[in-house]
C-alpha cells in the first residue's frame, strides 16, 4: 500500500450499532455532507475558487439543490461545474455523448466529464482552488459516478489541488457485500477497481480506498455525514429520494441493481423505456408464466417473481411485446441481488438456449456481460452448465479478501 495525504472531516455520533432496517425514526438525525460543510466545515471552501462536481442528486434534506446554495452564498466563489454521465442536471439519457454548456440557472461553465473526456483536463481546473465532489451513489461496481470521483481525484492531484468528498447515504444498505471481485483484466469505465458488484460502502469510503489503495495520491477530505448507520438503507434516513440517472428512479430499482443490470450483458430486456427498469426482466421469445414459475421454485431469500408482458418504449425490444417477469423485492434484508441476477441470466439461458444470447464480443474476445461481472469465467459457466451455487462458491476467497480490506476504510463502523 501506498500512503498518500488525506484527511477525514468527522461528525459526531453517539456510537450505537442501530436496529434493523425500517426501524429507524425517520432519520431525524442524520446530517448529510453538504449541510456538514455549510453548517460547521465551511472554512474548507471559504474564500476559495470551487469547482464542483455533481447532478440532481446533489441536494440538502430540504431538496435545496448544491450549486444554488453555494452560488448564491456570498462567502463562496463557485467557479465552475462539472457534469458525469447524465449531465448536472441530468437530462442525458445513459451511454449519451454530453457536451460542454453554461448553465441556464447560473451562468456558469458546464464541462463534461462524459464527453471527449472523462477526466478533468488542466484546462478545465485553471480557475479552480478546489475540487469538490457531491453526487449519490447507488452502492454498485458498475455504476459511473465513483469513476468520475476517481479520474477528478487524478486530475486534482496531478494539478496541486486539494480534493473534497461531500459524503452521501449508500442507499441499499452499507453492511452488505455481494459478488465476484473485478478481475483487472476486464477493467473498463464500468469497473475501474478490484471491488465487488455490491460494495457496502459510501461514496467517501471508496474514495478513501481508491485514493490509498489504488496510488491516486490526492490531497483528499471526506466531510463525513452526521447519524447515518450501516444498516439503514435510504428509507430508513428520512430524505427524498432523488433519481441519481434517468433509469434509476426508486430505491426499489436500486436494490435489484446489482442483479438484475447482468441482464444488459444479454440480448434480453433490463427493462429500460419501462416504468420498472431493472425490476421487469424479458423479451418477445420468453413465456412469462414458465419463467415466474421456473425463478420462484430456486426459493431465492427475500424476493418473489411475477409473470409479466411489457413494451419498452426504447433500448432493447424497442416497440416489441415482451414477456417475462417483474422482480419483487419481499424483505431486503434477506435480498440477494448478485445471486438473484445471476440465477435469472441462467435460468433463461437454460430455458431458452435457441434464443437466448450473451451479447457480442469485442475484438479482444470480451462480451459487454463479462465487464458487467468483471470476468469472463463466470459467462463460461453459465455455457458450460454449472450451477449457481458452484459459481458463487469460487469467488468467495477473494469477497473475504475484499472485505478484509474493505474494514480499513469504514468511517461508519
Amino acid at each position: 500500500m501506498t500512503w498518500t495525504t488525506f484527511s477525514v472531516v468527522m461528525a459526531d455520533h453517539n456510537g450505537s450499532n442501530g436496529k434493523h432496517k425500517g426501524h429507524y425514526k425517520n432519520g431525524k438525525a442524520l446530517k448529510l455532507g453538504v449541510e456538514v460543510l455549510l453548517d460547521d466545515k465551511k472554512d474548507l471552501i471559504e474564500g476559495k475558487k470551487v469547482g464542483l462536481i455533481t447532478n440532481p442528486t446533489g441536494v440538502d434534506k430540504e431538496l435545496n439543490s448544491i450549486v444554488d446554495l453555494l452560488h448564491k452564498d456570498e462567502d463562496v466563489d463557485l467557479t465552475a461545474l462539472y457534469g458525469p454521465e447524465h449531465g448536472v442536471r441530468g437530462s442525458a439519457q445513459a451511454g449519451e455523448y454530453v457536451e460542454f454548456y453554461t448553465d441556464e440557472q447560473t451562468g456558469l461553465p458546464v464541462y463534461s466529464l462524459y464527453g471527449e473526456t472523462r477526466k478533468p483536463t488542466p484546462e478545465m481546473l485553471e480557475d479552480i482552488d478546489v475540487l469538490m465532489f457531491d453526487i449519490q451513489d447507488v452502492g454498485t461496481r458498475f455504476y459511473t459516478y465513483i469513476y468520475t470521483m476517481a479520474y477528478a481525484m487524478e486530475a486534482a492531484q496531478e494539478n496541486d489541488i486539494p480534493f473534497i468528498v461531500l459524503d452521501r447515504p449508500n442507499p441499499i444498505s452499507g453492511d452488505t457485500v455481494e459478488g465476484p471481485v473485478l478481475d483487472m483484466n476486464y477493467q473498463s469505465f464500468v469497473g475501474n477497481y478490484p471491488v465487488p458488484l455490491r460494495h457496502g460502502m459510501t461514496v467517501g469510503e471508496l474514495a478513501l480506498l481508491f485514493n490509498e489503495e489504488y496510488d491516486i495520491g490526492a490531497d483528499l477530505e471526506v466531510v463525513q455525514m452526521k447519524g447515518w448507520k450501516r444498516k439503514m438503507d435510504y428509507d430508513d434516513t428520512g430524505l427524498s429520494f432523488v433519481a441519481p440517472s434517468p433509469n434509476m428512479p426508486t430505491v426499489d430499482t436500486a436494490y435489484v441493481y446489482p442483479g438484475a443490470a447482468l441482464i444488459e450483458g444479454t440480448n434480453v430486456s433490463e427493462g429500460r423505456g419501462t416504468t420498472r427498469p431493472f425490476e421487469l426482466i424479458g423479451a418477445p421469445f420468453i413465456n412469462s408464466t414458465e419463467l415466474a414459475a421456473a425463478m420462484n421454485a430456486n426459493h431465492l431469500p427475500g424476493v418473489m417473481f411475477r409473470a409479466a408482458s411489457f413494451t419498452p418504449s426504447f433500448s432493447k425490444h424497442a416497440g416489441e411485446l415482451s414477456h417475462g417477469v417483474q422482480i419483487h423485492v419481499t424483505d431486503r434484508d434477506e435480498y440477494k441481488a448478485v445471486e438473484t441476477g445471476l440465477t435469472l441470466v441462467k435460468t433463461i439461458h437454460d430455458l431458452y438456449p435457441d434464443d437466448f444470447a450473451f451479447r457480442a464480443e469485442n475484438s479482444s474476445g470480451i462480451s459487454f456481460f463479462d465487464y458487467l461481472i468483471g470476468n469472463g469465467w463466470v459467462r463460461d459457466a453459465v455455457e458450460n452448465g454449472r450451477s449457481v451455487e458452484d459459481i458463487q462458491e469460487e469467488w468467495e476467497e477473494d469477497l473475504e479478501d475484499f472485505n478484509d480490506l474493505r474494514e480499513d476504510y469504514l468511517l461508519y463502523k
